[in-house]
């Protein structure tokens, strides 16, 4: 947008700059996000990975926000993941017994995550899965995908979204196994190896 001057016709002044947001650092990233886990649970997986740009840059004010079901497949229905104390709105974090699938954790400088949870059980005909909501500059809306967990090859092959994504692109959408329960899962928003990103209607 152009503003004129009504009092000099002939001058053309540029409309200023100014800075846009949204700023996914303020109030947003809180300690402890991505302890999804109950502390000490013998099941407790780490998925890590790094969010990318279309050119393969890190990128460090990126949020990945995670979800899944608990070993049996079950959806947790518990409260409290940003527990706030209600006289001083401070962050009281979680309670570290009880389990609601659900972690926001931001990149660091380096654009790296990782969150400890719990391995999700099946649901349904899918194969276990985590679901994942993607927040980073340049986004005008948040992008959402699956995390896979390797290990089970038959019900890879029978998970009714994986086989309707092209087998080239599919790997995007599986993590890999260190075998030492930590799965790397990165993520790329655009260009070569971009993540199939889901479109919910």
């Amino acid at each position: 947008m152009t503003k004129i001057d009504t009092s000099r016709p002939e001058t053309v002044l540029p409309t200023p700059s100014h800075t846009v947001g949204p700023f996914y650092g303020h109030a947003l990233p809180f300690p402890g996000g991505g302890d999804i886990a109950p502390l000490g649970h013998p099941d407790t997986i780490t998925v890590q990975g790094y969010v990318y740009d279309g050119e393969g840059n890190p990128l460090p004010d990126a949020f990945v926000e995670l979800w899944g079901a608990d070993p049996d497949g079950n959806l947790p229905q518990v409260d409290g993941s940003i527990r706030r104390d209600p006289a001083s709105g401070g962050y009281l974090g979680r309670n570290g017994v009880e389990f609601t699938g659900w972690g926001r954790i931001q990149t660091d400088a380096n654009g790296h995550w990782y969150a400890r949870t719990l391995r999700p059980g099946a649901r349904g005909r899918s194969a276990p899965y985590l679901s994942v909501c993607v927040f980073a500059r340049g986004l005008l809306v948040h992008l959402f995908t699956r995390i896979y967990l390797p290990g089970d090859e038959a019900a890879l092959s029978a998970d009714p979204l994986l086989a309707q994504v092209d087998s080239e692109r599919r790997g995007t959408l599986i993590a890999a196994d260190d075998g030492k329960g930590t799965y790397r899962f990165d993520i790329r928003l655009q260009g070569e190896g971009e993540t199939v990103f889901l479109e919910f209607q």
